[in-house]
């Protein structure tokens, strides 16, 4: 009986001398582990002194009417709802973010049996430069920034079919998203 007390009392403390010690040094690493994170983190990355920003009308280098003003559009009401630099007019900016659409693509990207098109890719390529007005030169330049969005054309899931509208709005978002991710976060 008196075996099966110490047993009882032993029971989950580990084996050896030290094991108390191992325990607590064990749970303190975890706690300190968990506290402090990864080490990751999105920070701004923009020059304290750039508060302004000014965006003109892209450059149209396609056959796409408007495409260049939906782009723009996009494009100021994504640095407005990240609210870390103000819009204005050129002439009072601290920076300025220039560009012209190269390239746009809607094509054929997923076939029936019967080589019916049921989904369609856009390809959006634009050249982009954020220039620091304060100290004249270029923060960052992209030739050929490409960012490309698929749709479907028929019902998919439960999902009602889709235009080249549709498609076209979603691809111009997400270069709007990359280029202000770009912009204030260095990426």
């Amino acid at each position: 009986m008196a075996s099966r007390i110490y047993q009882r009392r032993t029971w989950g403390r580990g084996r050896g001398p030290g094991a108390r010690a191992r325990a607590r040094l064990g749970v303190a690493l975890v706690l300190i582990v968990s506290f402090s994170g990864c080490g990751y983190t999105v920070r701004n990355s923009l020059p304290s002194h750039l508060k302004t920003l000014a965006i003109p009308v892209f450059a149209n280098n396609t056959v796409e009417f408007g495409l260049s003003d939906d782009v723009t559009r996009a494009l100021v009401d994504a640095f407005l709802n990240n609210r870390q630099l103000k819009i204005v007019q050129e002439r009072d900016a601290n920076a300025v973010l220039r560009g012209a659409v190269v390239a746009y693509k809607n094509q054929v990207f997923g076939y029936t049996s019967q080589e019916r098109a049921t989904q369609y890719e856009i390809v959006l390529t634009v050249q982009a430069t954020f220039r620091d007005m304060v100290k004249n030169r270029d923060l960052w330049r992209e030739d050929a920034l490409t960012v490309r969005t698929t749709y479907n054309v028929v019902s998919v899931a439960g999902q009602p079919a889709q235009t080249e509208l549709d498609g076209r709005k979603d691809v111009i978002q997400k270069l709007a998203d990359q280029i202000v991710s770009r912009t204030v976060q260095g990426w």
